[in-house]
């Protein structure tokens, strides 16, 4: 039997990686300095043994190979360890392209926002087709219960990330994943520890597009000034266009201002109506690039259609926790400005005239440089108010964000603080919704409990 070692094996892209190297039949343990839900569940489920912390004997010395993460650099303990040792190490991205894709069609879920979600629908959508695909989704996808699987079928679904791959390949992680598929969901600024400027991502997505072949195809944002200057560079694919625009190849008529209801239309022709519990123009958005990709890899729309309407997306995206003492509680994993006002404009659409109140951790790489403060409180427009969780380690003033927030707003320094003020200024009728890249030191369920009474 072979053996693996994950350094970084919570994240939700290396629990994936970690989840299929179980399935193949290895010996999997794993190294993290945080572990929380829903990974850490994952990886219990899966009798995977959890090392916390990177320590210089972090990684067994008969492991065949070691899979190590993009949050590990030069200086870690266990990276310096294993260096020495002279053991084999790759990342997660390239195991995947190595061991799991040889042989696949792969369909790629590029973009800023949505690729989680995007990538559980289109997985669902092959699913429901009958396809038996394998996939690796950034996140646990309520439907499956799992973040990744080898699958039976030919299609393999990834969320293909943009950020760089490793310490020792600084490209981004998608150029490994070769696909006959390609979504282009959106670009923008984002991950500002690592790219300088906007540009720096459109020449990595550009480099993504050189690997799709002719016999492939791109899916792309038809409303995405980015991505048109991305094309620009080079394309040598078939492309499809989506969006609202009647004019583009799909394009999705509202029914429902919320987002819950739409109509698909290809090339002019009517295709169907979709009725879904998710919320939001940005969902719809997804919705229609899973159908389009779908729809490149030979799938019948209409008979799968009906299936979106069972499904339920993915842990913390805008994850309904719990009612309490008549307050709404929400998980959300949104940590941009782009998918904080999207998320809360169909939250908005939904509750209409009640009272949003945002528990905001900005804890992304790019938040914490402040690359995204300025944007931050426009983002937040349609909460009635908001309390941010003001670690000491967070680089920017937050006075100058909370002052500019049009609802009330408030910071705290801690966990405990930010509880203690929600419950103080919280009633019956809100809706609170928890924003956090991170595990929020478990805030959305202690608050639920907190209501409960517990």
């Amino acid at each position: 039997m072979s053996s693996v070692h994950i350094l970084g094996i919570a994240g939700t892209f290396m629990g994936g990686v970690a989840a299929l190297a179980r399935e193949q039949g290895a010996a999997v343990s794993g190294s993290d300095q945080a572990i929380y839900p829903p990974m850490s569940t994952q990886l219990e489920q899966l009798g995977i043994q959890l090392d916390q912390g990177y320590h210089a004997d972090s990684v067994p010395s008969a492991v065949n190979e070691v899979v190590i993460g993009n949050a590990l650099s030069r200086g870690n303990p266990a990276v310096e360890a294993v260096l020495d040792a002279g053991q084999r190490y790759v990342s997660g991205a390239q195991w995947l392209a190595e061991r799991v894709l040889p042989g696949r069609d792969t369909l790629a879920v590029a973009g800023t926002h949505g690729k989680t979600t995007t990538t559980t629908i289109l997985t669902w959508l092959l699913e429901a087709a009958g396809r038996a695909p394998g996939f690796l989704i950034g996140g646990v996808a309520e439907d499956f219960g799992v973040s990744a699987r080898l699958g039976q079928g030919r299609e393999f679904v990834v969320e293909a990330d943009e950020y760089d791959t490793a310490f020792f390949d600084k490209r981004s992680k998608f150029v490994h994943y070769r696909p006959l598929v390609a979504i282009l969901n959106n670009l923008e600024y984002d991950h500002a520890d690592i790219f300088p400027d906007v540009e720096a991502i459109e020449r990595q997505f550009h480099h993504l597009v050189r690997t799709v072949p002719a016999r492939g195809r791109l899916i792309v944002n038809g409303e995405d000034a980015h991505l048109a200057k991305v094309l620009q560079m080079g394309c040598w694919t078939p492309v499809e266009r989506f969006g609202f625009d009647a004019t583009l190849e799909w394009h999705a008529e509202l029914l429902s201002a919320d987002g819950s209801a739409f109509v698909v239309h290809h090339r002019g022709q009517r295709v169907g109506e979709v009725r879904w519990a998710l919320l939001g123009r940005h969902n719809v958005l997804n919705g229609l690039a899973a159908l389009a990709a779908a729809h490149a890899v030979g799938v019948a729309l209409p008979d799968v259609l009906p299936a979106l309407a069972r499904f339920r997306s993915v842990k913390r995206r805008l994850e309904l926790i719990g009612e309490a003492a008549g307050i709404t509680v929400y998980d959300d994993f949104a940590h941009h400005p782009t998918a904080i006002a999207t998320t809360l404009e169909g939250l908005r659409a939904r509750v209409g005239a009640a009272r949003i109140v945002v528990a905001m951790e900005p804890r992304s790489n790019s938040m914490r440089l402040g690359a995204h403060a300025q944007a931050l409180a426009p983002s937040l427009a349609l909460a009635d108010e908001v309390v941010f969780l003001h670690r000491p380690e967070l680089a920017w003033d937050a006075a100058a964000v909370i002052g500019a927030v049009r609802g009330q707003a408030h910071a705290v320094a801690d966990t405990d603080a930010l509880l203690a003020q929600l419950q103080a200024s919280t009633r019956a009728g809100d809706h609170v919704v928890f924003m956090s890249n991170g595990g929020f030191d478990g805030a959305p369920r202690r608050f639920h409990r907190q209501l409960q009474g517990a």
